[in-house]
């Protein structure tokens, strides 16, 4: 074969060459700011976000610090001085806390109140996900949209009609009434959280186990369950954390004797110069029981959240 030929066959039209300065056969020519970007992005933004960390931070290592310094300490000067002072640090004011009955009840209160929440949200939303994403009935979508409209009831609208009603039945300023107000909220965004994971569970897998005999409850338990557990650890987070961090709720519809922590260390906030041996160890313990839970469930956080937001 000639040269011309050769040429004809390995040279593309219009005379170009096949290398990566013109597209063809090659990665795609970047600017000079992409270039730039690309070689200082990843070490300038991964230093930002440490700085960024470390200020988000600092409030909470203050906290714990003050919680660990007496109220003269507290009063006297601020939670910086232990680097120069560090034999003021103590935990004599934990001591203290746990023998206070109104911080150890509410923190017994806020147990109370959490767990349930959090169980109910999730097992119901459970069971009406599945229902929306794979059961047919007449109106389910209809049903479904009436859900999704509700993500965006404020819940103070729920306040009056809600405290009304629990005071009829007996429920207004009791445990169980806080949990049914934080079911109830919790459900919508739940069941729109899951039913769209559950939707993206490949349709063949439930036919087997349909031609295999298994029912719509062995379905629920054996295949859909363990495939969502995902996103059910992410909802177990979300709710935990919303119900154990909630104050405008509880000092609605609990009672003194049903008040969780958050209200219990509002009130003490109200005489802040004499209660900071208390304020400061009672919101850090008010502080770590969902950083305990969030760090237990934060493998599936991430990837729950991200498949339960699209189909």
């Amino acid at each position: 074969m000639s040269n011309t030929a050769t040429n004809a066959v390995t040279a593309p039209p219009g005379g170009g060459r096949l290398d990566g300065r013109n597209g063809l056969g090659g990665a795609p020519r970047r600017g000079v700011a992409s270039r730039i970007i690309n070689r200082v992005g990843g070490g300038v933004v991964q230093a930002g976000l440490v700085v960024i960390a470390l200020f988000w931070l600092l409030p909470t290592f203050g906290l714990f610090i003050a919680s660990l310094r007496s109220e003269t300490d507290n009063s006297g000067s601020g939670w910086w001085q232990i680097f120069t002072a560090p034999a003021q640090l103590t935990f004599g004011n934990y001591s203290e806390l746990l023998k206070n009955d109104t911080i150890t009840s509410a923190f017994v209160n806020t147990v109370l109140i959490t767990v349930p929440a959090t169980i109910l949200v999730v097992v119901v939303a459970a069971l009406a996900a599945y229902a929306f994403a794979w059961i047919e009935f007449p109106g389910r979508d209809w049903l479904f949209l009436v859900v999704i409209g509700l993500l965006v009831v404020p819940v103070q609208v729920g306040f009056i009609p809600v405290a009304r009603m629990f005071g009829d039945v007996g429920l207004f300023g009791t445990i169980p009434g806080v949990v049914l107000f934080h079911t109830a909220f919790g459900l919508p965004f739940a069941i729109f959280l899951l039913r769209n994971y559950f939707a993206g569970i490949p349709r063949d897998l439930l036919e087997a186990a349909r031609m295999d005999g298994g029912t719509e409850w062995t379905i629920f338990m054996r295949v859909i369950m363990p495939l969502g557990g995902p996103a059910i650890a992410s909802l177990t987070i979300f709710q935990f954390l919303w119900v154990w961090n909630d104050l405008l709720v509880a000092l609605i519809f609990a009672s003194r004797d049903s008040q969780p922590l958050t209200v219990a260390i509002q009130q003490q906030v109200r005489q802040f110069g004499s209660n900071i041996g208390v304020i400061a160890p009672g919101a850090f313990l008010s502080l770590i029981v969902p950083l305990i839970v969030f760090f237990a469930f934060q493998r599936y956080f991430v990837q729950g959240v991200m498949a339960g937001s699209v189909k």
